[in-house]
């Protein structure tokens, strides 16, 4: 796809080009993305209640081969929401509890000498599966969360000198109770920036309450919850969502987003560049569950806050006045200027 210009009919020309070549973002694949999505959402919600946005944003997460970190206090469904969405999919899953004592190779695999063949032989970890549950991820040390930092960007594992390719698609959904908790590590920076996005469940509205205590007061409805896809259509909504158009203003305007990171005085550590692409391919997966084939700035926009702001360390100064990464990242926002944007 050649890019030339911003405007005018020299864009809708080349798109239009662009898009006739290509297969995966017809009306057609859209339409089985919105219906695989609301397949999911369904199946979800009936477990989550009170929560839509927190579900939408972890299918969104899903479809855009991201990494969903989901933080709260102790109860009030992490571990919940991560599981739903794993039994939505007829797909390999595996959960990991993060515990002081889990080793780097419990997640990863290690290799055991195999006595009838006279040679090592590999068995892999917990971490070769479609969706991996990591529970309360930030129980563990360090060096053991660090297992996870080139499976997390790179799809693969390397044990002993030997890479091994991780199954598509690949999510690592972990929940973590907030630092001040006892017996918790927080996460190093480069382990949260490997997380696509995060969100934070929060206390349900007393009317949600009221219909958990129906739905959990006997059996949990994860119990009885079925699949309602499977992985290789996921793998195939994920082609769909790659193909996304995304203009040059779409672009730059993610790209000013994070610049503007960077310059803040708020900020000690701003957006890095994995967090730009981040934001553009939640953007286009965003804009495919609408049902478009093009990015907006709405899509950007409405994504930008579980994407960003977790990577945002804030100045010393911020921190006195109590400010949040939140308050910074929607000033930054308001100050951003939106390019014109042409389909």
């Amino acid at each position: 796809m050649t890019d030339q210009t911003d405007s005018g009919p020299g864009v809708a020309a080349t798109r239009s080009v662009a898009h006739d070549t290509a297969y995966r973002s017809t009306p057609e694949a859209l339409a089985e993305v919105r219906a695989e999505v609301r397949k999911i959402t369904e199946a979800m919600t009936s477990v989550i209640e009170g929560k839509p946005d927190v579900v939408r944003t972890a299918i969104t997460v899903l479809l855009a081969e991201g990494h969903l970190l989901i933080e709260d206090v102790p109860g009030v469904g992490k571990t919940m929401l991560a599981k739903s969405l794993a039994k939505s999919i007829d797909c390999t899953v595996r959960r990991i509890q993060f515990t002081p004592d889990l080793l780097p190779s419990d997640i990863t695999g290690v290799s055991v000498f195999n006595q009838d063949l006279r040679d090592f032989e590999f068995r892999p970890g917990a971490i070769f599966a479609n969706v991996v549950v990591g529970d309360e991820i930030n129980r563990a040390s360090p060096k053991t969360q660090s297992a996870l930092l080139e499976s997390m960007e790179e799809g693969q594992v390397t044990v002993d000198g030997q890479t091994y390719e991780l199954h598509k698609p690949f999510i690592v959904m972990a929940t973590q109770n907030p630092i001040e908790m006892e017996g918790t590590y927080p996460l190093p920076e480069a382990q949260r920036d490997r997380f696509m996005a995060r969100i934070s469940m929060g206390y349900p509205a007393p009317s949600a309450e009221v219909a958990i205590l129906d739905t959990h007061g006997g059996a949990s409805p994860l119990a009885t919850m079925r699949p309602v896809t499977d992985g290789a259509t996921i793998a195939r909504l994920i082609d769909i969502v790659r193909d996304v158009y995304a203009s040059p203003a779409i672009r730059q305007y993610a790209v000013d987003i994070s610049t503007a990171t960077r310059s803040s005085s708020d900020l000690r550590l701003g957006a890095s560049p994995r967090a730009t692409l981040h934001l553009l391919r939640a953007s286009r997966a965003v804009a495919a569950i609408e049902g478009r084939d093009h990015v907006l700035p709405d899509d950007v926009q409405g994504i930008v806050m579980p994407v960003l702001a977790h990577r945002l360390i804030l100045s010393g100064e911020a921190q006195l006045a109590r400010r949040s990464a939140q308050d910074v990242l929607g000033e930054i926002l308001r100050r951003v200027p939106v390019a014109p944007f042409n389909r």
